[in-house]
């Protein structure tokens, strides 16, 4: 009968929270907010809507300060339009930013990748930046290019008026990066969109747009680097154990008479 010997003791206390992880996620947030929101402020009180202007005055120039607003998500896209479906967006970027953050936090309490917390913190503060947009923008700003009214189009905002040209949840996020690097038509046979015009690349974006995309990118990238250390701790942590068990199961079986020829005399004499 195998009989196990002592039971394999096992230790669930957290690792302690390293502060240089805290701090390096901090100072990735805080940068990439301050950026964002100082080009952001500045374009959207200097440029009109629509206004484009060529990146250093270069004319040919592939790169343009574009200044358009936009109800939705990343690099301009819309999944829903009118009142409502901006409410539902605004409430589920916030939802979102919730649980990318106490991702990041669980990271960090982990002892994970130095690079996973840096990429995971990059999307956690672009996707913020365009929180602040949608929460408080239609507060700060007195006007906003309505495409339907033509209202605000052609004038250039003020902040902090008192006259905000939208509610809470309701602001627009602002956009100005655009860098159309090739037009050209699609060939007559293509499916579709045969013969019609196109542009690469037409999403106009901002920093927070940035952020987002670097942190997925290094998490693409890397994912070999920022999860193959923790594959390795539970293969060695398998092995740690299945050695361990070997051994206190061998230490407990009885050891075996190795001459079976020899014989066992019984005490006393045999009459």
């Amino acid at each position: 009968m195998l009989v196990l010997g002592h039971p394999i003791k096992t230790h669930n206390q957290q690792p302690a929270t390293d502060n240089r992880s805290v701090r390096r996620a901090l100072i990735i947030i805080l940068l990439v907010l301050c950026v964002d929101q100082a080009v952001k402020f500045y374009v959207k009180t200097h440029f009109y809507s629509q206004e484009q202007v060529p990146v250093f005055g270069a004319e040919g120039t592939k790169a343009f300060i574009h200044f358009t607003e936009n109800n939705g998500m990343a690099f301009g896209m819309e999944l829903f339009r009118g009142g409502w479906g901006k409410l539902f967006l605004s409430l589920f970027r916030i939802l979102a930013v919730a649980g990318i953050g106490w991702y990041l936090w669980e990271l960090i309490k982990r002892g994970a990748h130095k690079g996973l917390i840096a990429a995971i913190a990059f999307v956690f503060a672009g996707a913020l930046g365009n929180i602040l947009d949608s929460c408080f923008y239609g507060l700060i700003f007195d006007s906003s290019c309505d495409e339907v009214t033509n209202q605000g189009c052609g004038e250039i905002a003020k902040a902090f008026t008192g006259h905000g040209y939208a509610g809470f949840l309701h602001g627009k996020v602002v956009d100005m990066f655009y860098f159309p690097l090739y037009e050209g038509h699609f060939p007559q046979w293509f499916p579709k969109w045969g013969g019609e015009a196109f542009t690469f690349f037409s999403p106009v974006f901002n920093v927070a747009d940035s952020s987002i995309t670097i942190g997925v990118f290094m998490i693409i990238i890397f994912q070999k680097r920022f999860f193959g250390k923790k594959k390795q701790e539970e293969n060695v942590a398998g092995d740690n154990t299945t050695s361990t068990l070997t051994t206190s199961s061998t230490e407990s079986i009885p050891p075996v008479n190795e001459n079976p020829s020899t014989e066992i005399k019984p005490e006393g004499n045999l009459q």
